[in-house]
């Protein structure tokens, strides 16, 4: 078995890529229905509604105590991971990102005084995430993170 048929035959990595996957699927229509825009970066992108970041490592744990079982420290490590990631997107990242949008307003003012700055000067404002996208993104990672196991290890084979 070669190192890539191995990772796309593993559950918990199958369920963790699909949870950030369905996650940047529905941020990117949710975003495209409220703005009636389609921003492609939402794809890639961090934050917005529902948190890929929650979406992964959820899917992750939710797998790999699918796989080992709550008594394994595997699923301890990714129940872990997944507090400290979301922890992280809530607090520390969503803080960023308010002060990226005010610091973004103050250069707006400084440009109609007349300061030259640069369009690359602009901060980017998505980086967290709220209290309710984090836990809609840890309610679907939870769900993707089901299905994915219970689709691969039942032998449907279809991924």
């Amino acid at each position: 078995m070669t190192f890539l048929s191995g990772l796309v035959q593993n559950p918990v990595f199958v369920a963790a890529v699909m949870g950030w996957f369905v996650a940047q699927v529905l941020k990117t229509i949710i975003h495209f229905m409220i703005h009636k825009e389609l921003v492609w970066e939402r794809m890639v992108g961090s934050g917005g509604m529902p948190s890929s970041h929650s979406a992964t490592v959820c899917a992750l744990a939710t797998a790999t105590g699918i796989q080992y079982g709550s008594r394994g420290f595997e699923f301890a490590v990714a129940v872990i991971v997944a507090i400290i990631v979301m922890h992280d997107a809530m607090g520390v990242r969503r803080e960023t990102g308010i002060q990226a949008r005010v610091l973004n307003e103050m250069m707006a003012l400084f440009r109609e005084m007349g300061t030259k700055m640069s369009a690359e000067d602009k901060l980017k404002e998505f980086v967290g995430h709220t209290p309710l996208q984090v836990w809609m993104g840890a309610l679907l990672g939870i769900l993707t993170g089901f299905i994915t196991c219970q689709l691969m290890i039942a032998d449907y084979h279809i991924f």
